[in-house]
């Protein structure tokens, strides 16, 4: 496998720490085998399974945990290049790019000469005012300039969806490229450049096992049940759902995490319900919509962020609705309205929801654009 002018030898596998409740718990097996399964040879780099199990509340991650586990793996790939188990043409592939060790790794290899190439999957960072970053943190100098510094130090940038590209760029985008545009024709002619260049790479995430995880779950007994799949976190507007649920006592409103559900219980739950409800004001991919697709649960998400460009018209409602709670109060007529006519009308909405399903999968969760970007020549 040629890529520049290396041939690629082997992928070390730079890992996220498994959460049983999360899709990482899946990728702890299905990424090394799916490269493996493309003829690529993995070397996984994984962390201790003795970190503190829970998230932090709100959050995807518990932020000391995954440090103990990113600096684990620090260790593991630094002996590795003093043993000379590192070569010429190597490729490290971090599944998370927010990750310490990228910097770790350009240094030595740049000060012992060898020739590698970095790959890593953007999930959020600062630069999203809505993530858990960008609400903590926002734009200090240093986490700005360290993800600058990732994004330099990393060969291939992989995002799911053009809207986290746009999203990323924004902030991104190099002020004096070229400085005598405006800023949005000025970003979009760097997304352009990084793209030609391949240093920014719109792909799906390796997801490819979850219709065969949730098929047992497809055909089960419809109720009228409706789900809010997220974390309970201010970006993602619980409080609408709560209220919405308030408001049409006739269905049954689940928040998925306040159950503390098994992923058995909570796929169980998916295949039960007719409508996956988003009012998220921060997402790059959106799993938990997905996942309701793939069961026959209709999403009902805003036109907004990643969802835009993911689904069809007839499962989006006008992002004004749920802008703020404000809009919202607003509008829950209309949303009222919505559901109603979803959970009337949801057997003849069913056939299209499965071509939306396809789609999603062909363009959103498999990750052949990364595995094409292992093997060709760029």
């Amino acid at each position: 496998m040629k890529i520049g002018k290396l041939v690629v030898n082997k992928v070390f596998l730079v890992d996220l720490e498994a959460v049983d409740t999360r899709y990482t718990g899946e990728w702890k097996t299905h990424f090394p085998e799916l490269l493996r399964n493309n003829n690529i040879e993995v070397v996984l780099i994984d962390g201790p399974t003795d970190i503190p199990a829970a998230t932090t509340p709100g959050a995807f991650l518990n932020f000391g945990g995954t440090n103990v586990y990113k600096a684990a793996q620090v260790e593991k790939f630094s002996r590795m290049f003093c043993s000379g188990d590192v070569k010429d043409g190597d490729y490290f592939l971090f599944t998370d790019a927010w990750h310490p060790g990228i910097i770790n790794l350009k240094y030595m290899a740049s000060l012992l000469n060898i020739k590698i190439k970095i790959g890593a999957l953007w999930h959020a960072g600062s630069y999203d005012p809505a993530d858990f970053l960008g609400r903590i943190i926002g734009d200090a100098p240093w986490v700005r300039h360290t993800e600058k510094a990732l994004f330099s130090a990393i060969d291939h940038n992989y995002f799911a969806t053009d809207f986290h590209i746009k999203l990323f760029a924004d902030t991104m985008c190099p002020t004096a490229y070229p400085h005598s545009w405006q800023a949005a024709t000025r970003t979009a002619a760097w997304i352009t450049d990084m793209m030609k260049q391949g240093k920014i790479i719109q792909t799906g995430w390796p997801m490819e096992y979850m219709s065969d995880t949730l098929a047992p779950y497809k055909n089960m007994k419809k109720r009228e049940l409706i789900l809010f799949p997220h974390r309970v976190a201010p970006e993602k507007q619980v409080d609408i759902f709560r209220d919405l649920a308030g408001l049409l006592p006739q269905y049954e409103f689940v928040v998925c995490q306040d159950k503390h559900l098994t992923k058995q219980e909570y796929h169980t739950l998916l295949g039960e319900a007719k409508i996956v409800f988003s009012a998220s004001l921060q997402e790059t991919l959106g799993i938990g919509c997905y996942e309701g697709a793939l069961v026959d649960a209709l999403p009902m998400v805003p036109d907004r962020l990643s969802y835009t460009e993911m689904y069809y018209d007839n499962f989006k409602y006008p992002s004004i609705d749920t802008q703020d709670w404000d809009h919202y109060c607003a509008n829950r007529q209309q949303l009222c309205y919505n559901i109603m006519n979803a959970m009337t009308f949801y057997e003849h909405r069913v056939p299209q929801l499965r071509k939306q399903a396809t789609d999603l999968v062909a363009n959103f969760f498999s990750c052949t654009n990364i595995i094409n970007t292992i093997k060709s020549a760029k």
